[in-house]
């Protein structure tokens, strides 16, 4: 694969994150956050199950295959998921899909700070000013004319917590098992059959109601977990990491073009700022530090 074909197909991956957050909104007709989310991750481990088989058999044929440390990773790696995306769910039913996609996207200036406070790794100095940024830019957005901001962007925003520590992590589980399918299917098993098992019990799961919801479910299960996140694996093998930062994190931008088309979402000229300075402060943390970069030998 090219360099531009890979960038094309990271094009499409956040041009598909970016359509999910309606697919998101619109699932609140039928059923509620858990249900929701357990059965679209169940359905995109179904997905990329073969893959998840192929890296099965090749794990399967090691000396060394992996033990309780690796199994214990995708479990975390899964419980993280679920919080993320139930987090998120919620916040989406009381929020716009403009300001979903703009608040989710500030796990990317979280994720050097809690490296910084969890492992002591230092980080670039542009995350104190892109930081910075992100608040202000989350202040303009939820209404610059309020201190308070809406309990949807507050739910949004905790999500981003947990997208920050599963960002963080699974790298680490990915690099020791070296089966990245493997590693998807497992955390999306674990994070679907967590949230039907917590439906059961919190939530009423009917029928009608997943009819009702069909659509989004599909929509969200095959085409944004399943097929999304693995183009996603596919084109960051071959696309530079400039390229795919900026790329990916594009997938705001489709989140409030496709609020604006489908759901008539519509910002203030303070909101439309925020959006703008939370963009370029997502961009700055990503890029900045691969200007000092030195070129591997």
């Amino acid at each position: 694969m090219s360099r531009t074909q890979a960038n094309l197909l990271l094009l499409l991956v956040a041009l598909i994150w970016g359509s999910a957050f309606v697919a998101q909104a619109h699932a609140k007709v039928g059923v509620e956050p858990y249900t929701f989310t357990g059965i679209r991750f169940l359905l995109g481990a179904l997905i990329i199950a073969p893959f998840a088989w192929r890296d099965l058999r090749t794990v399967a044929r090691r000396e060394v295959r992996p033990g309780r440390r690796e199994m214990m990773g995708v479990l975390v790696l899964g419980l993280l998921l679920m919080l993320g995306a139930v987090f998120q769910q919620i916040g989406i039913n009381g929020t716009t899909v403009t300001n979903a996609g703009f608040l989710t996207a500030l796990y990317v200036p979280l994720v050097p700070l809690i490296s910084w406070l969890l492992l002591r790794a230092r980080p670039h100095w542009s995350v104190w000013p892109t930081s910075l940024g992100c608040l202000v830019g989350t202040w303009l957005l939820s209404g610059a004319q309020q201190v308070a901001i809406s309990a949807g962007d507050l739910w949004v925003i905790a999500s981003s917590l947990f997208w920050a520590l599963h960002v963080m992590l699974v790298g680490r589980v990915a690099d020791r098992l070296a089966a990245p399918f493997l590693v998807a299917a497992g955390q999306f098993l674990v994070c679907g059959l967590a949230c039907l098992l917590w439906a059961v019990f919190a939530e009423s799961i009917s029928l009608a109601g997943i009819r009702l919801a069909a659509m989004p479910i599909l929509y969200t299960g095959i085409i944004s977990v399943g097929i999304a996140y693995t183009g996603q694996v596919v084109g960051q093998r071959y696309a530079e990491a400039a390229d795919a930062a900026i790329i990916l994190s594009a997938e705001t931008l489709f989140a409030a073009l496709f609020g604006f088309l489908l759901m008539g979402d519509r910002l203030s000229a303070a909101g439309l700022a925020g959006c703008a300075l939370i963009l370029v402060c997502i961009l700055a943390v990503q890029l900045m530090p691969l200007f000092g970069a030195k070129p591997a030998s």
